[in-house]
């Protein structure tokens, strides 16, 4: 059983309203396999929250929570998994202009097949993905985060957008690091995966951008591989030998000697298979 929700922050359930109905409807939904919410006319609020339940713990889930955004398999370890709507300037600046700001929507939830969760892909994608976990893997995070602004969340550099030759608000949105040295991104997998490739795109709005020459990828078993980057704007992608872990670590990332202090990351990926 699924079970997708709007809700406010007190966790009422929220209403909505389509063009030929007269009464407003509960904007909950339930099925055994899938589920969705529309609505022609509901306005998203400051704190409201869109919640998934499922009657088994760790299950696999195509979901998609606005049009703007992909569907996505996510893991979910839990009974339920919260997705905040923020509606701070920054947050807005990171996503499209009319992501939750439209009247009208369309939410889908299902089971993963099996054919889904057992192929080879890039496994940390998750264009869902928020700062804070809310209950979906895989989860990026990090020790820094430019000015905590969400143009520079470690999210972003798992969303599956390669823009890379400008910085800042949507659709150039980055894993900024304020110029700090020590500097680590950590994807978070929630379960095993046996990984074998990774790819790095670096943000290259040269010559306002730095980028780095050297990094280290550091595994859940704290086994390493480190890598020499190019000066370039096109996806950089690693092989090495298969290892099963739960989450990655990007760090000791070496800058180039150039006049720039900014370097990023655009988009950094992980590939491999579910161990189940």
């Amino acid at each position: 059983m699924l079970k997708l929700s709007i809700k406010d922050q007190f966790g009422n359930v929220k209403m909505g309203i389509n063009d030929y109905e007269e009464e407003n409807h509960l904007l909950e939904s339930v099925g055994e396999r899938m589920c969705y919410i529309a609505s022609q006319d509901f306005v998203y609020e400051e704190e409201d929250v869109i919640e998934v339940f499922v009657e088994q713990k760790n299950r696999f889930l195509m979901v998609k929570l606005d049009e703007s955004i992909d569907s996505t398999i996510v893991f979910i370890p839990d009974h339920s998994w919260k997705y905040k709507i923020s509606k701070e300037n920054t947050s807005f600046e990171a996503m499209p202009d009319h992501r939750f700001t439209n009247k009208r929507h369309y939410l889908a939830v299902r089971y993963a097949t099996n054919e889904e969760i057992t192929r080879y892909q890039n496994w940390a994608l998750n264009p869902h993905d928020q700062k804070d976990f809310s209950g979906a893997y895989p989860h990026a995070s990090a020790n820094v985060e430019t000015r905590n602004d969400a143009t520079f969340f470690a999210c972003n550099a798992i969303n599956g957008i390669y823009a890379n030759n400008s910085h800042g608000s949507y659709p150039y949105q980055s894993w900024g690091i304020n110029r700090q040295s020590d500097a680590t991104l950590t994807i978070d997998f929630g379960r095993p995966i046996e990984v074998d490739k990774v790819s790095i795109t670096i943000r290259a709005d040269f010559p306002h951008d730095s980028y780095w020459t050297e990094v280290t990828v550091v595994f859940s078993d704290e086994s390493s591989e480190t890598f020499s980057l190019q000066k370039t704007k096109e996806p950089q992608f690693f092989s090495f030998e298969k290892r099963t872990v739960t989450n990655v670590r990007l760090t000791n990332l070496i800058k180039a000697k150039d006049e720039s202090p900014f370097p990023a990351l655009t988009e950094f990926e992980v590939y491999g298979v579910n161990q189940l």
